[in-house]
């Protein structure tokens, strides 16, 4: 993702409270942990922005191209209720930008009407059944979506890389993805 950043983009790291940001463990460990993820653990400035975020409730949308909600099985608790998430997400979408996400991110627009006729992807649930969680997260996001009038794509093989870009809202279906879909954020903002 640094790669991203390197094309003179600045992100703001928000969550829906502030505070200090958990690390999801499954995201420091194989096949996860690769080489990127590596360098952002091991950079001190980098791992320092974590220390900190900024409460949704504290940036405005109006100064932002884009929002992009990244994953980790504690978005499925944490982001669909948060309204300082929806606002932000409505706002920089109503002025034009890019609504992303990558994995469960997703779960941040479950509670919106952005995803209503939609094309999108997100952490699936056959993925959940084969990484042996599927009895321990509390819904079926797939599924969610779908209720939501959106239509639910994934790639072919679990856990490969895909995303999928439907108007300005750009998703990555896992971890895998997470590059590409950034990427595929910075095309459409062009």
């Amino acid at each position: 993702m640094g790669r991203v950043f390197n094309v003179g983009f600045e992100q703001t790291i928000v969550s829906p409270n502030g505070g200090m940001a958990p690390i999801d463990p499954r995201s420091i460990r194989f096949p996860n942990f690769d080489a990127s993820t590596r360098a952002w653990y091991k950079d001190p400035a980098k791992m320092a922005l974590l220390d900190s975020v900024a409460p949704a409730s504290s940036v405005d949308a109006g100064d932002y191209e884009a929002i992009f909600f990244t994953g980790g099985h504690g978005a499925m608790y944490d982001f669909p209720g948060s309204e300082e998430l929806k606002a932000l997400a409505r706002g920089i979408f109503d002025a034009g930008g890019v609504v992303a996400s990558v994995c469960h991110g997703y779960c941040a627009l479950l509670e919106t009407d952005l995803v209503r006729g939609q094309v999108l992807t997100g952490f699936s649930w056959a993925e959940e059944v084969l990484a042996g969680v599927a009895d321990l997260v509390p819904y079926n996001v797939e599924q969610s979506m779908r209720e939501r009038g959106a239509t639910s794509r994934k790639g072919l093989l679990p856990f490969a890389p895909h995303t999928e870009v439907s108007g300005r809202l750009v998703t990555g279906q896992n971890p895998g993805s997470a590059r590409a879909t950034a990427h595929k954020v910075v095309e459409v903002l062009g």
